[in-house]
């Protein structure tokens, strides 16, 4: 599988959000993600918008879906995302009914191990229960959690190679990654990179004469896409 460069648009504001992404594609961003910030702020609306700007565009939406599964992907793919999110900790029959509503509607799921005790089990269930891509995911307030406590902060890389050879769809790593990590998870055998939004382009090696937001980005995705094909589940 050919690596995608998906940008996470975590902002609040619909406006911003839509220059945000034009940017992102201009710059050779492949996917587009309305992140849950966005999704808080602006709704349906928001993923309506960013459809009509964007008519070719593949749309993420990031609903974390823990119940009503079913209604949730429904409206969101009626909306014009192409994937929606559901958590794994959900009970079996939300992530049923999600993926139920992802053959209904045509739109992908991704499932989210966030916070399960077992994370690479975690994975697992959620490729057995039919989700088509798998997000090994550690939480924004879990991450701070551990570092104000003193301890070293987690990392979805400390188990990525783990996920990626435990199940056969395409795993994407999210919470508190580098340019640097994030760049490198094809190198794991997870070929959906997530370049979070605001961006912060904070990799010397990717910050142009000018700090032109806009070079700097599409230097990160050339160096994502030239890994080439892959083998996804053979890290």
């Amino acid at each position: 599988m050919k690596p995608i460069v998906q940008i996470s648009l975590d902002l609040t504001n619909i406006d911003e959000a839509l220059e945000t992404a034009a940017l992102a594609m201009r710059a050779g961003v492949d996917w587009l993600e309305a992140g849950t910030p966005l999704i808080l702020a602006e709704g349906l609306h928001g993923v309506r918008k960013l459809r009509e700007a964007f008519p070719g565009v593949p749309i993420v939406a990031d609903l974390k879906t823990m119940d009503g599964g079913y209604l949730e992907a429904e409206m969101m793919a009626k909306a014009g995302a192409t994937h929606v999110v559901v958590m794994a900790r959900a009970h079996a029959e939300t992530i049923k009914c999600v993926v139920q509503a992802g053959r209904d509607f045509g739109v992908k799921v991704m499932g989210d191990n966030m916070v399960c005790p077992d994370m690479v089990e975690g994975a697992k269930w959620l490729e057995d229960l039919g989700c088509d891509y798998v997000i090994h995911h550690i939480g924004y307030d879990e991450r701070r959690g551990i570092a104000a406590a003193g301890h070293r902060m987690p990392s979805p890389l400390d188990q990525l190679r783990e996920v990626v050879q435990a199940v056969r769809v395409p795993v994407q790593a999210v919470g508190g990654l580098t340019l640097e990590q994030a760049i490198r998870c094809p190198e794991f055998g997870a070929p959906l990179v997530v370049l979070g939004a605001p961006l912060t382009i904070d990799a010397d090696a990717f910050k142009t004469a000018d700090g032109d937001l806009e070079s700097s980005l599409r230097l990160i995705c050339e160096k994502i896409h030239a890994y080439g094909d892959v083998a996804v589940g053979q890290a």
